[in-house]
């Protein structure tokens, strides 16, 4: 019998079909834990692989949040039966390193995607350079992301991004509100790109990064390249798994 650790957002909806879960299965500490369950939204999900990364252990999601793409259903009944059926998908993170205005250097990972967004009323001026080459002198735009096949659903759809397959070794770059120039929709990347953006007029045009849910601000240059040594475990319903997802996605009216 799998050892379970049970991890529970803090939303109403999350406690309560938390408890049936709590009331059927003992829940260990991650240490002990053979599978972590996550009970709660996408982003919860994203907390508890970004939280937990360093123990290598399998995440099955809950959907208790309103969209629930990375999740499950619930079915507190079934879960050892889900468990033993399940199918398992690596997700390969984005690694973002990157220097402020203070001459700060920092790093994260992002498991969707990482983005660098305006944070004043002033449009941020972004120069792009891809694998030591500048591809683009000057992007005018809201913001600009790069996004992995797990994340092209989530804000680089929203963003007019393309869906990207799983196991089609691509990311996605895509800007935000362009406005010059008002034609470029992007680009597809091999994920063994390195991209790095460098803020123009920064001091002017400041820009904020983010690595899924985590902030930086007042950014002037941040790096952003795909880590294929390390793999983030997450199991899924065979039913209803990520690359049934992503193509199901393609297809919505």
């Amino acid at each position: 019998m799998q050892k379970l650790s049970l991890q529970i957002s803090d939303s109403p909806a999350s406690h309560k079909i938390g408890q049936q879960y709590l009331s059927r299965y003992r829940s260990t500490t991650v240490e002990e834990a053979d599978v972590i369950i996550a009970i709660g939204g996408d982003g919860f999900l994203l907390h508890t692989l970004h939280k937990y990364h360093k123990t290598n252990k399998p995440v099955y999601g809950i959907n208790c949040g309103s969209i629930g793409f990375l999740m499950n259903s619930p079915a507190p009944e079934t879960l050892f039966e889900r468990l033993e059926s399940a199918t398992l998908t690596v997700l390969h993170p984005l690694i973002m390193e990157c220097i402020t205005e203070t001459g700060e250097k920092l790093s994260d990972f992002a498991l969707n995607e990482v983005s660098l967004i305006r944070q004043s009323s002033q449009a941020a001026k972004i120069q792009i350079e891809i694998d030591g080459v500048v591809r683009l002198d000057s992007l005018v735009c809201d913001g600009i992301l790069i996004a992995t096949p797990a994340g092209s659903t989530a804000y680089n759809l929203s963003a007019h991004g393309p869906i990207l397959p799983i196991g089609t070794n691509l990311l996605a770059l895509t800007p935000i509100s362009p406005f010059r120039p008002r034609r470029w929709r992007g680009a597809l990347l091999p994920d063994t790109t390195q991209v790095k953006f460098k803020i123009l007029e920064a001091e002017k045009r400041p820009v904020n990064v983010a690595a899924d849910d985590s902030l930086i601000s007042n950014v002037i240059e941040v790096s952003v390249h795909q880590d294929k040594s390390h793999g983030y475990k997450l199991l899924f319903d065979p039913d209803h798994n990520l690359e049934e997802r992503l193509l199901k996605e393609q297809f919505l009216p």
